[in-house]
């Protein structure tokens, strides 16, 4: 049996061609137009020689653009990989070598970058180019997207693909950080959509849902776009999260569904003047991404009579794989309930599964675990073992089955529901000429959950400041990953092995009352 995410698409153009499926401002796209550009640019894929399982990159933010370029590439029977719109060209490097990438998208504003990463990669062929038509005052580099689709056939039956193709590959980083690639199959995709559309979004044609979460990100690719494009409703895109223009959309647009990560929430509750805005209409709100605090959840649910449903997953698990519904009673703090046909367990350190109460980490299998990660075999064996896989999250589960997150056992940040790797950004600062040593942690903060701070030594007679160890970041790395706080210290805590000890600096900050 075959199966292609592409096709579900073409059946909501079927039965509701004139109605709107996505808008941005005042830009929309119906249904059919939607469906008859993706089969635009599946012909222009093919005029460049992409084939069946070959892998074509795209960079594209919130816009009408990305679900077109998205299953234009599906239609192809090609593999997406979607590269996050924050990166650096190193970064953007990276992934494009790593996933074999034949031909890549991007969108105008990041095209600099782009450029430069793709100059420098030997895998990649094309670079195409996407704007709106009046946004391009020098023709850059590469072919121009727009131009191209309008010379291209709207006729183009999607290439037929299993069930277990790679539909998407997406980058998740690591503690080596070094990023690897998830491979999420047709059916990883289509049914973790189905199933949050039908049993937790419960999402309708009559909807009209809020995509201001990162469509590049795994939460907002399943649990908005492909889960409402299956729905057969309509997405208000929002390019990036600023709170009182989100709040003017909701109220403009009707919005019926957010879904959102705890930081949004938290700033939507402490926006000045509320009451300027009109958020009525919303009827279901779910938030994941990271921990939902409960002071949030109940401020939430008093101002707008709305429960926010938390959930759980990762990119390796398509990404959901557990969540509070309507039918059952929620549960504030937890992450509720595996979804139907996944499995999740507490395992103990010696393999053996945890007990209700007992604090242990969380394993995974069903029909939403990847495949593995993309050419890294030894990654994939250590991440997946007999069958579960191994997320790094400790957790507890009560007597009627609700996970609670407790911890992690990775050093992992999670910044306004983005993850951030210390390795990552320590191996960008050991670069800095004055840095004899450095170590990133997380620490508590209000809005985003977690800030990113530095701790650095430097070399002997040498000096740096913060806000030169800033602007020195923000060159090399993605601004979401950069520290917010630096601290230059004379030495940084050792074991007797000489590994940084940063249990000592969480102590640290945790003393100082963070």
């Amino acid at each position: 049996m075959s199966l292609n995410l592409a096709h579900f698409l073409e059946m909501s153009a079927e039965s509701l061609a004139d109605k709107t499926a996505v808008m941005l401002d005042e830009h929309r796209l119906s249904y059919a137009e939607l469906n008859a550009f993706a089969k635009r640019v599946a012909n222009v894929l093919k005029d460049r020689g992409v084939e069946k399982g070959d892998k074509v990159a795209m960079m594209i933010p919130n816009s009408p653009f990305f679900p077109i370029i998205y299953y234009g590439i599906l239609n192809a029977g090609a593999t997406v990989v979607p590269v996050n719109v924050l990166f650096k060209s190193h970064e953007i490097q990276y992934c494009l070598e790593d996933s074999d990438a034949k031909v890549f998208l991007v969108w105008r504003l990041f095209y600099d970058e782009a450029m430069h990463a793709f100059e420098e990669t030997d895998t990649c062929h094309h670079l195409i180019v996407a704007s709106m038509p009046d946004d391009i005052e020098e023709p850059p580099e590469g072919d121009l997207l727009v131009p191209l689709v309008m010379g291209a056939s709207a006729e183009a039956d999607h290439v037929e693909t299993m069930p277990d193709d790679t539909a998407v590959i997406l980058y998740t980083s690591g503690t080596t950080g070094h990023p690897k690639g998830a491979e999420l199959t047709h059916f990883n995709m289509f049914f973790n959509a189905y199933y949050t559309q039908q049993s937790i979004t419960e999402i309708s044609s009559d909807d009209v849902v809020l995509g201001v979460l990162p469509l590049f990100h795994s939460f907002g690719q399943t649990c908005i776009m492909n889960a409402a494009l299956m729905a057969g409703c309509t997405i208000t895109l929002v390019p990036s999260f600023h709170t009182e223009k989100v709040m003017e959309v909701i109220e403009r647009d009707r919005v019926t569904v957010v879904a959102m990560v705890p930081t949004m929430y938290f700033f939507l509750l402490n926006v000045d003047g509320p009451e300027r805005f009109d958020l009525s209409t919303v009827r279901m709100a779910v938030s994941g991404g990271s921990a939902l605090p409960v002071e949030v959840f109940r401020a939430f649910q008093e101002r707008y009579g709305v429960e926010i449903l938390e959930g759980y997953g990762l990119s390796e698990t398509s990404p959901v794989a557990s969540f509070n519904t309507t039918s059952r009673a929620c549960r504030p703090g937890s992450i509720g309930q595996p979804i139907w046909g996944c499995e999740m367990r507490i395992m103990r350190e010696d393999g053996t599964f945890a007990a209700p109460g007992e604090v242990g980490e969380i394993v995974i299998r069903g029909h939403n675990v990847m495949k593995g990660y993309y050419k890294k075999p030894a990654a994939t064996e250590e991440a997946i073992v007999d069958g579960w896989l191994h997320t790094g999250d400790l957790a507890q589960v009560d007597e009627d089955g609700y996970f609670f997150i407790v911890d992690r056992k990775k050093d992992v940040i999670i910044r306004g529901g983005m993850n951030v790797y210390p390795r990552e950004i320590e191996e960008v600062l050991y670069g800095h000429p004055a840095i004899l040593e450095a170590s990133v942690i997380g620490v508590p903060d209000a809005a985003r959950g977690e800030e990113v701070k530095a701790y650095v030594a430097l070399r002997p007679g040498e000096e740096a400041d913060e806000e030169e160890l800033r602007a020195y970041c923000k060159s090399r790395l993605a601004r979401f990953k950069c520290p917010s706080e630096f601290e230059v210290v004379a030495e940084l805590p050792k074991g007797p092995t000489g590994k940084i000890l940063k249990r000592v600096l969480r102590e640290t900050v945790r003393k100082e009352g963070r």
